[in-house]
């Protein structure tokens, strides 16, 4: 067989590993889909006012903000890295909003993407120390997330935004309602379907995966990692931007602490839904359906009047379980490609 041929089989080999991935991969989601729609069920059936309209608008406004954040993490997590401080630039982000509105009359709009652009700037510190500086995310991350949190407390200085003071159209946004649909909710959905469409369609999307998959490989075939994970980083804080500017909207009342432990929840959020923490597998849908069965498991615990304390350990058993069965499935995987690879030989 010439090098040629070897070539063309190894590419075919790979593509047929990718194919088969992605296939499971979306029975997971279905599968996620499916444990929803049973916890919702079930919910109801001990609970009805459950699924009652005002109810489930309620779960809508919450997984929103998740699930918005979830997207930008999803694109950091594909290449095989981590932001912690998605939580501290949504608090620092989300006082700024409310700063900006309620003590300088800004127009909404202006708000919102200043909000955007800051969260983007951290996104950036993060971006460069990692990739230039040579320092793990998980390290960098963990760092910035204080860093970020204390500039949050120093331009606080004990003050509290109030939801009387913000503008009742930029509330509305966080509670109102377009032809019966939340507003936030379509905000976030509107925001998962670019990020989706974004990663499956343009060439830049598609290298975020083959980074995380190997990028040393990724290198050698010309893509130019570190500048596209430094715009992961970039578009994980621009959303984590947006979420802080919309947690003003939705809550009303921001103070230094907002935010407080989201990191952790949109992490989970992403790996619960597909997003493997090893890299290059996984898709934003799944990381917003991930957003709301999280939400959804809060909401029923919540209802059935149980312990805050189970919530918690719900939210860690989803994640262990998911990491597991990454681990597993990325263990089948490999195990069926190599006697695929010794059949051909």
């Amino acid at each position: 067989m010439s090098t040629a041929d070897v070539a063309i089989d190894r590419t075919a080999q790979g593509e047929r590993a990718r194919r088969l991935t992605e296939m499971v991969f979306r029975m997971r989601e279905l599968g996620i889909v499916m444990a929803l729609l049973l916890l919702i069920a079930v919910t109801a059936i001990l609970e009805p006012r459950f699924i009652e309209f005002d109810s489930l608008k309620d779960l809508a406004r919450n997984a929103s903000i998740i699930a918005i954040i979830a997207a930008g993490q999803t694109m950091v997590i594909l290449t095989r890295n981590i932001d912690l401080s998605v939580g501290s630039v949504l608090g620092l982000t989300a006082f700024f909003c409310g700063d900006l509105l309620s003590n300088h009359n800004t127009p909404i709009v202006v708000a919102i993407v200043l909000c955007v652009l800051m969260g983007a700037a951290c996104g950036v510190v993060n971006g460069v120390l990692t990739t230039f500086g040579r320092v793990p995310a998980l390290v960098v991350t963990l760092g910035t997330m204080y860093v970020f949190r204390g500039i949050a407390f120093v331009y606080t200085d004990g003050r509290q935004i109030n939801a009387e003071t913000l503008p009742d159209s930029f509330l509305n946004i966080g509670t109102g309602t377009v032809a019966g649909i939340p507003t936030i909710f379509l905000i976030a959905f509107v925001v998962v379907l670019i990020v989706g469409l974004y990663l499956a369609n343009y060439r830049s999307g598609r290298e975020l995966y083959a980074i995380g998959s190997n990028d040393a490989a990724a290198k050698l075939a010309g893509i130019r990692v570190d500048r596209r994970v430094v715009a992961a980083f970039v578009a994980c804080g621009a959303l984590a931007g947006l979420g802080g500017a919309l947690y003003a909207a939705r809550f009303g009342t921001v103070d230094a602490t907002a935010g407080t432990g989201y990191e952790l929840t949109v992490i989970s959020a992403a790996v619960v839904g597909g997003v493997a923490i090893t890299g290059g597998v996984g898709s934003v849908y799944g990381a917003a359906i991930g957003a709301v069965l999280l939400g959804c498991i809060t909401s029923s615990l919540i209802v059935l009047r149980i312990d805050s304390f189970w919530q918690q350990a719900a939210v860690g058993a989803l994640l262990i379980a998911a990491i597991a069965f990454d681990r597993l499935v990325g263990l089948r995987l490999d195990a069926a490609l190599r006697q695929r690879s010794a059949r051909r030989a």
